[in-house]
């Protein structure tokens, strides 16, 4: 398999700090001052201690990410020798957990004229400028899953958040989802509908991904705030519960100000998967009752990221890393791409 990398810019950039609904970039505290304590004073942040507590959140933050890599190994590991799943059977891809109508549309995609306006008419709904919404699993299976799914948060196998802005949830990968599921479902089943729909951004090359569930629920996260993924191509399928509300919107391509961008709000049903770029800025509304799964599915291209981070936006800087990591991978014949030191400690 390709060695996957990640760039140095995951360390540092893209912080969220929840409190205060904000992204942030740190590479020194006075970098920080100069460029968002004017910023965190408007959003209530204004005493010193206020700002030392912000201050020591991103330290922590920093520190888990250096530590990612190794803790996830261990936590893999430690499920793998303790945890016993309650249907196995979910752990390993199957045609008949998918829906028809994603099967008729990857094989018309397989055939000779394929072409991006005959899909269009099998999928049948843009949600929003180029989100694309058709079913994705089979009711059964989603249900299964998330049986599945709740019966590992109950147990005592040690378990890792997704990402920064959501509390709840649970990395597929460390459970054992990503060679005989995940792997298939974006290499099999996902690839040929991105390759004609998504072919300006990657979509026929991707060959990687981070797969993960997000869980929202009363008391719990209520809402994921706007943002973009580190993603070429994301596929996000809502999987259940019972729950009211808490519709997606999607917003402009990350380069364009909200100031300047005009929301959609999208439906999300469940089954249902909404696929669309990476960089098109999106968030949650809250849902207002009820329990509310998620499987997100973020899709690497190494021929497009190589050339420019989709974080950081500039040419990445890579770091040894194992699995998919953040889908970078090393041309050998470019001496640029072998410098592993750290560009923002």
């Amino acid at each position: 398999m390709e060695r996957f990398y990640t760039c140095n810019c995951f360390f540092r950039d893209n912080i969220f700090l929840e409190e205060y609904k904000l992204h942030v970039r740190f590479v020194s505290e006075s970098q920080f001052r100069n460029d968002y304590q004017n910023i965190l004073r408007s959003l209530g942040c204004v005493s010193e201690s206020q700002f030392r507590d912000v201050i020591g959140k991103i330290h922590a933050e920093i520190e888990r990410r250096q530590n990612h890599t190794l803790k996830s190994a261990e936590r893999a590991a430690t499920i793998k020798e303790i945890y016993t799943p309650l249907h196995q059977h979910v752990y390993h891809l199957q045609e008949s957990f998918l829906a028809p109508e994603l099967l008729q549309m990857v094989n018309y995609c397989a055939s000779g004229d394929a072409t991006v306006e005959g899909l269009l008419k099998l999928i049948q709904t843009e949600a929003a400028s180029r989100v694309f919404r058709f079913p994705v699993f089979r009711k059964e299976f989603c249900n299964d899953l998330i049986e599945e799914l709740e019966h590992f948060e109950q147990s005592d196998a040690p378990k890792g958040r997704p990402n920064t802005m959501n509390n709840y949830g649970i990395l597929l990968n460390e459970l054992g989802f990503d060679e005989s599921f995940i792997t298939p479902l974006r290499e099999v089943y996902l690839r040929p509908l991105t390759a004609l729909l998504y072919s300006d951004c990657g979509g026929s090359c991707l060959d990687s991904h981070r797969a993960f569930v997000v869980k929202y629920a009363m008391r719990e996260d209520l809402e994921l705030c706007y943002h973009y993924d580190n993603a070429e191509v994301t596929l996000n399928v809502s999987l259940g519960k019972d729950f009211t509300e808490g519709n997606l919107f999607f917003g402009g391509m990350r380069q364009v100000p909200l100031s300047e961008t005009e929301c959609v709000e999208v439906e999300h049903h469940v089954t249902e998967g909404l696929l669309h770029r990476g960089q098109h800025m999106h968030g949650a509304l809250p849902i207002s009752s009820g329990t509310r799964w998620n499987l997100i599915i973020w899709m690497r291209a190494s021929r497009e990221r190589n050339k420019l981070c989709p974080m950081c936006g500039k040419r990445p800087t890579l770091v040894e890393s194992n699995g998919f990591s953040d889908g970078f991978t090393m041309d050998p014949d470019d001496d640029t791409s072998r410098n592993m030191s750290c560009s923002l400690t």
